[in-house]
């Protein structure tokens, strides 16, 4: 990878935004990590997430359609695990005191991933490369039949992608379990990433396979070996929650960046990005639904995706708190802060570029 550097010359945006925010937090005596909302949170989620599961192996129901009710139900739950619960603790804000944060970040083992790929693909490529092509590997197209930034090849399929890119967005969490953690494991390592994690791939590939066994054992072995229903339902019902969690973690992550409003930039041949790196969070980052108290809440406060990127070190929950003090800030340095007034606005925006990414005019 070419090493990217930010024109940091004038940060005077970022410098007053942060002062003013950390303002906030000081004249309010409030800590910027999580509360007993977190907690309760992490109660509902978990919850969600895990009572049905025990009542399919405890044989609470004996009706075949709970398996299918169980399956959407742990779908939401799932989500709910990893854009409130992981995410935060793999930024270290879930706590102030780091175990919690630790232990709160092996939930992403729980819904079938891998903490470490996690921080090295969300918060050290994304992050920082934010929409950068080859650095910013939430952009990177899982497979080819899907493009997601005007300097990636464009194939004569993509013509339809904004008509089947929803199916693939399921298909998500079917990828990190099965494939995407060992080829993301071994392609960090390769890069030198494990070393800034102070670990090797030797045992980070012990931990993955260790964790892989105890996700399929947990998951699939013990309902399928002491629940009375048949095998076939249980992967039915299984292959129901991953799609479902798949879906909503792709289309709360896609509106905030793959949008009509923000911008790919390329760095110049000595790999610099001719802009403040704050400046460049603004220009390739979208919110949206920001006055939806029930859907903030549940999507872990990722609809301020602009607040996330300025300030990842803050837990989500304080993001709509924080949110009038960007944009105002952005405004007075004559600064976009983009935003959709709702969920179903940001999902036509990524559709509509979708398509256009489609077309030889995005070539």
């Amino acid at each position: 990878m070419q090493t990217i550097r930010f024109q940091n010359t004038n940060r005077s945006f970022y410098i007053t935004a942060r002062q003013r925010v950390d303002e906030y937090f000081k004249t309010n005596n409030i800590s910027k990590f999580g509360n007993t909302n977190m907690v309760l949170k992490t109660i509902f989620m978990l919850s969600l997430y895990l009572i049905p599961y025990f009542l399919i192996v405890f044989n609470v129901f004996d009706s075949y359609w709970f398996i299918i009710v169980a399956g959407l139900i742990m779908g939401f739950g799932m989500s709910g695990v990893g854009l409130s619960i992981m995410h935060d603790a793999n930024h270290g804000v879930y706590s102030r005191n780091q175990f919690w944060n630790k232990l709160m970040s092996y939930s992403m083992y729980l819904i079938g991933g891998s903490p470490i790929n996690w921080q090295l693909q969300h918060n050290t490529l994304h992050h920082t490369y934010t929409n950068v092509a080859g650095h910013d590997e939430d952009i990177m197209a899982p497979v080819p039949w899907l493009r997601f930034s005007p300097h990636d090849k464009l194939r004569k399929i993509h013509k339809w992608q904004y008509l089947y890119a929803w199916f693939f967005y399921g298909m998500m969490t079917f990828a990190w379990m099965l494939t995407k953690d060992f080829k993301q494991l071994s392609r960090y390592n390769k890069m030198g990433l494990l070393v800034t994690k102070k670990t090797t791939f030797k045992k980070e590939l012990f931990k993955l396979i260790i964790a892989k066994v105890f996700y399929v054992t947990f998951m699939l072995v013990i309902p399928i070996t002491f629940s009375h229903y048949p095998w076939w339902l249980i992967l039915v019902g299984f292959c129901i929650m991953h799609f479902l969690c798949g879906l909503i973690l792709a289309l709360i992550f896609q509106p905030a960046h793959v949008v009509n409003e923000t911008v790919f930039p390329e760095p110049n041949s000595s790999g610099i990005v001719e802009e403040d790196w704050a400046i460049h969070q603004l220009k390739t980052t979208s919110n949206f639904a920001q006055k939806s108290i029930f859907f903030s809440w549940f999507v872990g406060g990722l609809n301020f995706q602009v607040e996330h990127h300025l300030f990842p070190n803050i837990c989500h929950i304080h993001y709509k708190k924080i949110a009038p003090i960007i944009m105002q800030t952005a405004r007075e340095f004559n600064l976009p802060y983009y935003t959709q007034k709702t969920f179903w606005q940001a999902l036509v925006s990524h559709g509509s570029l979708l398509k256009q990414l489609g077309r030889p005019s995005m070539a």
